[in-house]
């Protein structure tokens, strides 16, 4: 059961990447509104980066 966690971990912080990558660089999903969308974007692309090196971790600590 963990290791599952720690995976769905990983694949959640990859679409985090993904969706808000996309949207910094393209306007795709959301649009381009403003310099606070942007800052947020950076800031959830960090969370996301924490989330998936957190999980990383982990699973290199389960294995």
């Amino acid at each position: 059961m963990p290791k599952a966690l720690t995976i769905s971990g990983m694949v959640i912080a990859v679409l985090i990447l993904l969706l808000f990558t996309l949207d910094l660089a393209l306007g795709v999903p959301f649009g381009r509104a403003s310099m606070m969308m942007m800052i947020m974007d950076i800031v959830f692309m960090v969370c996301g980066a924490i989330l998936g090196y957190l999980s990383w971790n982990t699973y290199r600590e389960i294995k």
